[in-house]
């Protein structure tokens, strides 16, 4: 028993060895956060590798077809690759913070703030404070975009302590305040916000097309008339209901998120529309425009304009100032709000 107890010791003190000598070369792993985040990352990426790999282990012919229709095999190759770069981008993609946004939009004002006392200098100088000016000129800023009757404290982050914008909310696994806020996806590891939420739908687009067509795959080994041992079939049935599961979930996720996108809504909103003052006593879809054709259009761009995020945080304050929704803002009596729950609930809120 004694030398069972020194051997249990003796392993339990090796592995805290390996675990600070990997801690201290790969810093990141010391959060826990960032350890599960890194293990779902992983666990997607094996499962897309499980599904695409199984099928040449199962299909005999399907390298011969492939040999046939090599066309077939490229297209189906790019797919894939590009729904892993897609995800992966999206995952290492910014939401668009707050926090950025009020350095981007203080700068802005600090730069015009100094033209112009370069050309009509001060009387009294310059007897503020950059901080003082800047925190002045992002409430400036931000209140504009509120309906009239509200407080700068009833926008005031209890977390981080600044304003937020509208459709703004603080992420607790990011710690950080969000633009456009729509939710936290524990797959990508990220909030999925104003500056993202186009990459995400694309993510989710590029998936649901890779996952038809590997079922379609899949389905085809069934019918095929080639004599297969018996835990090859077993084998096929597990994957082929895991990715109908996937499939289902995934096609939910895409209706849903085209829903957000083509009325300028977000899930945090359709999800706490009672909480969120300005919304609580409206009828529509405050955002939207009502025109599905600019909407689609909006999505396709999207794409292209996310991939600099310093546009999209300024684009949230430009959208704004130029489209205000509640000009003639009057609070009505409560109504009754009809919300799609049976999407809303497979949303990884």
């Amino acid at each position: 028993m004694t030398s069972i107890a020194g051997c249990s010791t003796a392993v339990r003190e090796a592995s805290g060895r390996l675990s600070e000598q990997c801690l201290g070369r790969f810093p990141c792993l010391a959060d826990r956060a960032t350890r599960s985040s890194l293990c779902l990352k992983l666990i997607l990426v094996l499962l897309h590798v499980t599904m695409v790999g199984a099928l040449f282990l199962l299909d005999g012919e399907l390298s011969r077809r492939i040999r046939d229709y090599r066309w077939y095999a490229a297209i189906y190759l790019v797919l894939f690759l590009a729904t892993l770069v897609q995800y992966f981008f999206t995952s290492c993609s910014s939401p668009g913070y707050v926090i950025d946004a009020m350095i981007i939009g203080s700068e802005t004002h600090t730069n015009s703030s100094s033209f112009n006392q370069r050309q009509t200098p001060s009387r009294h100088g310059n007897v503020s404070s950059a901080s003082q000016m800047n925190s002045s000129s992002w409430l400036r800023q931000v209140m504009e975009l509120y309906p009239p009757g509200f407080s700068s404290r009833s926008w005031t982050c209890g977390y981080c302590h600044i304003i937020q914008p509208p459709r703004s909310k603080h992420c607790h696994d990011c710690d950080k305040c969000v633009l456009q806020f729509d939710h936290h996806c524990a797959w990508l590891g990220t909030c999925i916000g104003k500056g993202n939420h186009c990459r995400f739908w694309w993510y989710v687009f590029e998936e649901t097309i890779l996952c038809i067509w590997t079922g379609t795959l899949y389905i085809n080994l069934f019918i095929s008339k080639v004599m297969k041992e018996w835990w090859k079939d077993f084998i096929a049935v597990i994957l082929l209901v895991i990715l109908v599961f996937c499939l289902i979930f995934l096609i939910l996720l895409l209706f849903f998120h085209s829903y957000l996108a083509l009325t300028n809504q977000t899930t945090h909103e359709i999800m706490r529309r009672r909480r969120i003052l300005y919304l609580r006593y409206e009828k529509n879809h405050l955002f939207s425009t009502g025109k599905l054709q600019e909407r689609f259009i909006h999505l396709v761009k999207g794409f292209v304009e996310t991939c600099f995020p310093s546009a999209a945080l300024v684009t949230a304050f430009t959208h704004w100032k130029l489209y205000r929704p509640w000009k003639n803002w009057k609070p009505e009596q409560n109504h009754t709000h009809a919300v799609i729950l049976f999407l809303v609930g497979v949303v990884d809120t």
